[in-house]
Parts: C-alpha cells; structure tokens; sequence
C-alpha cells in the first residue's frame, strides 16, 4: 500500500513537472516575479547561510586542530581538512539542507495559502496555467543565486576558520593559509555548484508540490510544510550520495 502511495505521489509529481516546464504565457510577467522570487528566496537567504558558515568554519577548525593534532601530522593539516569538509559537503549539501527548512517551509506555506483560500483556482479559471505561474520562476530564482550562496558559504567559512586561528591562538594564519593551497583541486568547487543546483531544484519543486496539492484548512497547510521539509532533506541526502559518486570519480 505505502508503495502504491508512493508511486501515485511521484506520478502527480511528475504531471506537476511537465505543467511547470512548460514556456510561460506572458515573458514579461515571467521575469517580475523572478526578480521578486530572487529577492525573497536567495537574497534574504545570505545572511543566515553566511552566518552559520562562518561558525561551522570555525568549529571544523577547532575540532581538527583537537583531534588530528600529532608530532608527526604536519600543522598545515588543519586548513587543509577545513577546506576539503567546506568545499565537498558543508557549502552544498549541509546548507542546502539548512534552506530546505527556511526555504522549503516557505514555499510551501505560501502555496498552500493560496490553495486553500482558492487563489489558485480562479487563476485556473480565467486560463492561467497556475503550476507555471506559480512555481517556475521559483525554480529560476533559487538555481540562478545557489551558486553565489555556495561561494559566500565557502568564503564565510574560511573567514571563521582564519578568525578562530587569529583570536584563540589555536593555528597560526600562515600554517592556515598552506593548508587551504595545498593541493587545491578547483573541480571540487564546481563539484558543489553543480551539486548545489540540484538539491535548489529539489527544494523549489517538492515543496512547491505539497504546497500546491494541499487539501483542507490551515492545519493541512501547517503539516503540508513539514512533510515538504522532510522529504527535501531524504532527497537531498539520496541526491548527495548519488551525485558524489558520479562528480568524485
């Protein structure tokens, strides 16, 4: 049963999909509410993505500086764990696991308002095809400023790395800096964009699924946005595994 559930739910995704990709009505209109969507889903997004990666970057280097510290370990060890963890995994995956919640709750609720007060359905009405309307420009916004966020992520936290090093007196700036150069492989930075683009896709467009599929009052709007946030972050985690292996070969 929960199989066949699953399957109906992927298939309305899918049916969901080919709406949404579809060429807008009026290009013009398209472009408004891109912009609007860039401003409130990315832009607002950078203040908290560069305030929680300058506090991760600093515990890494703590924590590497903790537990890796040996009289055979080179000292530029540190920066150079700290900048593999950063690049591989915390400026894709973990932040996009962190904007699935702020993200992903959003859209969701924002829909799911408009479905049950049945905005959605007088759009419907008068020949708007709402999915594209709705959805689409939310998936341009988010895929068109990931990148930009993944570079501030990896920028704020190399910032709270360096400034733990200079305030603590954990690591030298020098030690810190060789360790970031050493064998600096620029693939790994487009190894998180490309990941990053994947997982905005994932969260625009499942969450705007449950938003737009919600059924009843308020309260389904409410649950409609957990499950959204939830199944964002098992898709992204699926999404991550199967990506490293295929980008990391």
């Amino acid at each position: 049963m929960i199989l066949i559930d699953s399957i109906k739910t992927f298939g309305s995704y899918l049916i969901l999909m080919g709406r949404v990709l579809s060429r807008p009505q009026r290009w013009n209109i398209f472009f408004r509410q891109t912009l609007r969507e860039t401003y409130q889903l990315g832009v607002n997004s950078i203040p908290i993505v560069l305030l929680i990666s300058f506090f991760i970057g600093a515990v890494i280097c703590i924590q590497m500086k903790l537990n890796v510290e040996s009289p055979w370990m080179p000292k530029f060890v540190v920066g150079y764990a700290t900048r593999e963890i950063l690049l591989l995994e915390f400026s894709s995956s973990i932040m996009c696991l962190i904007l699935a919640g702020k993200v992903g709750s959003n859209i969701t609720s924002e829909i799911g308002a408009m479905r049950v007060t049945q905005q959605i359905d007088a759009l419907e009405i008068m020949g708007v095809n709402s999915a594209n309307f709705l959805i689409l420009p939310k998936i341009t916004a988010l895929m068109t400023t990931i990148p930009i966020m993944v570079i501030f992520s990896i920028a704020a936290g190399i910032a709270g790395a360096f400034a733990i090093g200079k305030f603590t007196g954990i690591m030298t700036p020098q030690d810190l800096t060789v360790g970031l150069q050493y064998e600096f492989n620029q693939w790994y930075i487009w190894c998180s964009v490309i990941k990053a683009l994947f997982f905005a896709f994932i969260i625009t467009s499942v969450a705007s699924f449950y938003g737009y599929n919600v059924k009843g009052g308020s309260i389904e709007v409410g649950k409609a946005s957990t499950n959204a946030v939830v199944s964002c972050s098992v898709l992204i985690l699926f999404s991550d595994m199967v990506l490293t292996q295929l980008l990391m070969q």
